[in-house]
């Protein structure tokens, strides 16, 4: 959930799941409070499915307040974002599967392989493999922040190839191993 206010104006923001790396854009002197959830947390309301690569905004009901499941939530700000979490998970708004964690781990709790992907891609909007995938771009992206040769986080973090690297960091980081080695100061 993204929060932005703006010359009194405030709205809140529903973001799904992104397929893709992007950038976000705000108008300059916008204030933003971003919350993102731990994977495999969702509102069971708002089928993260039918919200992939979409950004919703979620109705005001009055200049310091939005609409979410019926009812009236007054935006958060920095001071109590973990507090409007709490309420939002004691209000049953927001729920968390804990069988995302395991499956990632590898320990799935003896479910069918069919529990597992249904129940897998209700809490995150995504297949294992896209989580997979995603997560070994970002093991990539964070061995060239801290300086690793390119060559060394292909092998590390097991791409093919340079190229196969390169692929998947541009569309899941959204830039270049070489972008993100200048951008570190590694080079």
């Amino acid at each position: 959930m993204v929060f932005v206010g703006k010359d009194g104006e405030a709205r809140v923001v529903f973001v799904g799941p992104w397929t893709t790396a992007g950038v976000a854009h705000y108008a300059e002197g916008a204030e933003i409070l971003w919350i993102k959830f731990k994977l495999g947390t969702f509102m069971p309301h708002l089928p993260v499915g039918r919200f992939l690569d979409t950004e919703t905004v979620l109705p005001g009901a009055s200049s310091r307040s939005f609409w979410l499941k019926g009812s009236a939530w007054e935006f958060p700000d920095h001071e109590n974002a973990e507090t409007f979490v709490d309420r939002l998970v004691r209000s049953g708004v927001l729920v968390r599967d804990p069988l995302v964690d395991a499956v990632l781990r590898g320990r799935p709790k003896g479910l069918s392989p069919r529990t597992v992907r249904h129940r897998f891609l209700r809490a995150t909007g995504l297949a294992q493999s896209r989580i997979r995938q995603i997560e070994r771009a970002q093991r990539a992206a964070t061995l060239l922040q801290r300086g690793y040769p390119i060559s060394d986080a292909v092998h590390e973090v097991g791409y093919f190839d340079q190229p196969h690297l390169t692929r998947s960091l541009k569309q899941w980081i959204g830039h270049t191993p070489a972008q993100i080695l200048r951008s570190s100061g590694a080079w």
